[in-house]
C-alpha cells in the first residue's frame, strides 16, 4: 500500500543511466556516523554501478569542496550521515555550485537534523509526538525529569543513528546522560519515554513504503541494535490490518511534509499500549547497509536495492534542476 503526498510530490521517470551523467556519491564525511555513511555509500556507488550509472565515491574528509567544484559531476547522490551532509550545509553549497542532489533541501535537511525545532513544527500542526523538554545543563534535566517522569531518554539535538541517546532511569543517572548528549552539541532533548513498540515508515518520491516494527533485545533501538546486533528482529509490514497501516502511512507522509522534506527519507515512531502512534523524527538520508530499514521497506514493495538507489538518484531531477537536459516521463510514485 502507498499513499500519494499531500505536496503532490511525483516520481521523474529517467529511463537511461548516461542521462544521469557524471555522478558522485558523497559519503564518508566527518561526523560521529563515519562508519556508517562509508558502508551506505559503498553500497550505493555499487549499485549505481552495477546499472551502468558513471558514479564515483568523493568523501569530503579526504578530498575538499574547491577540488569537487573543479571535478566536473553533474549530480550527487548524498550518502552523508548526521552533521555536514545531513544537515543542510552540503546542500546549500551544492546549490550555490548548481548540482543537484538526491533528497531534502537546505531547510527541510536542517530542519529535521533539529529535533527540537522538528518537533515545535510537529505540535503546532497537529502532529502527535512525545512530551519534551530543552536541556542545556544538569539542572534542566532535573527538572524535564521531574515534567516528564523516568524513565526519559535523553538525546543530542543535532545528531542521528541514537549517536550520544541515553534512555535514564534513574535521577542519579541523568548528569552522565547530559554529558554525553552534550558532548555532541550544546543543546540536548529530553523526552518522555513511550513504552511499547517501535515502527519505522520510509517515504520514496511522495508515498510511503510498508512500515516496519523494530524487535531488539537492547533496552532501546540504539546504535549496536542498529548497524552490529543480529538478535533485533524487524516486521515488514509492521502491522496487522490495512487501517492501520494507513495510519502510519497518513502520519509519516504529513510529518514529512510538515518539514519540506522531499525525495526520500524515513519517519520513525513510537506506539504505547493506547495503540497511537507518536512520530519520534524524520531522517532525510537514512542508511542503506545490510542493517536499513528503508531497503528492508523497499523490497516488501517489490522495489529491490538497485532500483531504490536509481530511484533515489531520480530526485535529484526536477523541474528546476536538469542541468543535462534529461528526458524524463513524470509518473505517479
Amino acid at each position: 500500500m502507498s499513499r500519494v503526498a499531500t505536496l503532490g510530490e511525483e516520481r521523474l521517470v529517467v529511463a537511461n543511466a548516461r542521462d544521469f551523467g557524471r555522478v558522485a556519491v558523497m559519503l564518508g564525511g566527518m561526523s560521529a556516523e563515519r562508519e556508517v555513511s562509508l558502508d551506505t555509500g559503498q553500497a550505493v556507488l555499487d549499485a549505481l554501478r552495477s546499472r551502468g550509472v558513471d558514479a564515483h565515491p568523493w568523501d569530503p574528509k579526504q578530498k575538499n569542496l574547491l577540488d569537487f567544484a573543479a571535478a566536473g559531476f553533474d549530480r550527487v547522490w548524498i550518502a552523508l550521515h548526521g552533521t555536514g551532509g545531513e544537515d543542510g550545509a552540503l546542500q546549500g553549497a551544492l546549490q550555490w555550485l548548481g548540482l543537484p542532489y538526491t533528497g531534502s533541501g537546505v531547510m527541510a535537511s536542517a530542519l529535521a537534523m533539529d529535533k527540537i525545532r522538528s518537533k515545535h513544527l510537529f505540535e503546532a500542526c497537529g502532529i502527535p509526538t512525545p512530551a519534551y523538554a530543552v536541556v542545556r545543563h544538569d539542572a534542566d534535566a532535573v527538572l524535564a525529569a521531574e515534567a516528564l517522569g523516568l524513565p526519559l531518554i535523553l538525546k543530542p539535538a543535532g545528531q542521528g543513528s541514537s549517536v550520544g541517546m541515553t534512555k535514564v532511569f534513574a535521577h542519579d543517572e541523568l548528569s552522565e546522560a547530559v554529558a554525553l548528549a552534550l558532548r555532541f552539541g550544546g543543546v540536548a532533548l529530553a523526552e518522555r519515554c513511550i513504552v511499547g513498540d517501535e515502527f519505522t515508515v520510509g517515504v520514496l518520491q511522495g508515498s510511503a513504503l510498508p512500515s516496519i516494527r523494530i524487535e531488539t533485545p537492547r533496552v532501546f533501538y540504539d546504535y549496536r541494535a542498529k548497524y552490529e546486533s543480529d538478535r533485533t528482529e524487524y516486521h515488514c509490514p509492521g502491522t496487522a490490518s490495512a487501517e492501520t497501516e494507513a495510519l502510519y502511512a497518513d502520519l509519516a507522509i504529513a510529518a514529512f511534509n510538515e518539514l519540506g522534506c522531499t525525495g526520500w527519507g524515513r519517519v520513525d515512531f513510537m506506539t504505547g499500549d493506547d495503540g497511537k502512534p507518536q512520530v519520534l523524527e524524520v531522517n532525510t538520508i537514512p542508511g542503506m547497509t545490510s542493517h536499513s530499514l528503508v531497503p528492508m521497506a523497499a523490497k516488501q514493495a517489490g522495489i529491490d536495492f538497485t532500483e531504490l538507489c536509481w530511484r533515489i538518484l531520480e530526485t535529484s531531477v526536477s523541474e528546476g534542476l536538469r542541468s543535462n537536459e534529461i528526458e524524463v516521463a513524470a509518473n505517479d510514485a
